[in-house]
C-alpha cells in the first residue's frame, strides 16, 4: 500500500470515536471517511451468540433490502417448458435447461444469482462443486428452488440478499454502496437486522445479537448502538 493510502486509512480511523453510533450517524461517518475513487460496498457485520458448529444453530435466510444494493444482479434460471417464458418475462438475464447446466460445468461464471425449478434440481445438483463455493447453489430455504419463478426473479432484481453465519459466528452482508444516502443505508441495515432476528434458532441461548459493526470496503469499522439493534430486532 502506498504511503498516501496508509495515511488516508489512518485519517479515516481517527474520525471514529470510541463509542457506539446510531445507524444513521454511522452511515454519515462512513461517507465522510470515504477516500477512494470507487463506489465502495457498505457491509454490516453481525456477531451472534450461537455455536456455528451445531447444525441446529445455523443461521441463514434472505431479505429484500428496501433500497436495493445499487447493482442489478444478473439472474440465471434453470428451467424448462412454460417456466422458460415466465422467467424471461420476469426479467431473468439467462434462461435454459440442460444446456445451461453444461455451460456452467464448462466454466461459465457470468451470473450473480441462480434459480432452479424443483424438477430441474436433479440436473442442477451436479453443479454443487461449482456453485457451492460461490454461495450460488439453488436452495429451497432461500427461495431459489421454486416453481414461482417470476416472484424469485423479481425479488432478486429488487435487492434480495442472502445472509449466512460463517465459521466464526458472524454474518457479513452488504447493505448498499457508499454513494447511497445515509438514510437509505440505515434503512437497509435495519431490514437486515430484522431478518436476522427472525432467523434466530429455537436452540439459541442467552444474548442473540451481541455486536453489530458497519463498515465499507476500505473504511473503518463503526460500532452500532445496541439499543437501536434491539429496537430493530423487536420491530
Amino acid at each position: 500500500m502506498s504511503k498516501a493510502g496508509g495515511k488516508n486509512i489512518e485519517k479515516a480511523r481517527k474520525l471514529v470515536e470510541a463509542r457506539a453510533y446510531k445507524l444513521g450517524e454511522a452511515a454519515e461517518l462512513l461517507k465522510k471517511a470515504h477516500f477512494v475513487k470507487f463506489d465502495e460496498t457498505v457491509e454490516l457485520s453481525i456477531n451472534l451468540g450461537v455455536d456455528p458448529k451445531q447444525s441446529d444453530q445455523m443461521v441463514r435466510g434472505t431479505v429484500v433490502l428496501p433500497n436495493g444494493l445499487g447493482k442489478s444482479k444478473r439472474v440465471l434460471v434453470i428451467a424448462t417448458g412454460e417456466k422458460v417464458r415466465e422467467a424471461q418475462e420476469a426479467g431473468a438475464d439467462f434462461v435454459g435447461g440442460e444446456d445451461m447446466v453444461t455451460k456452467i460445468q464448462g466454466g461459465w461464471t457470468d451470473y450473480d444469482a441462480v434459480i432452479a425449478t424443483p424438477d430441474m434440481m436433479k440436473s442442477a445438483g451436479r453443479l454443487g462443486k461449482v456453485l457451492g463455493p460461490r454461495g450460488l447453489m439453488p436452495n429451497p430455504k432461500t427461495g431459489t428452488v421454486t416453481f414461482d419463478i417470476a416472484k424469485a426473479v423479481q425479488e432478486i432484481k429488487a435487492g434480495k440478499v442472502e445472509f449466512r453465519l460463517d465459521k466464526t459466528g458472524i454474518i457479513h452482508s452488504p447493505v448498499g454502496k457508499i454513494s447511497f444516502s445515509a438514510e437509505k443505508l440505515a434503512e437497509n441495515a435495519l431490514a437486515l437486522l430484522g431478518a436476522v432476528s427472525k432467523a434466530k434458532p429455537a436452540t439459541a441461548k442467552g444474548k442473540y445479537i451481541r455486536r453489530v459493526t458497519l463498515t465499507s470496503t476500505m473504511g473503518p469499522g463503526i460500532l452500532i448502538d445496541h439499543a437501536e439493534v434491539e429496537a430493530a430486532a423487536a420491530a
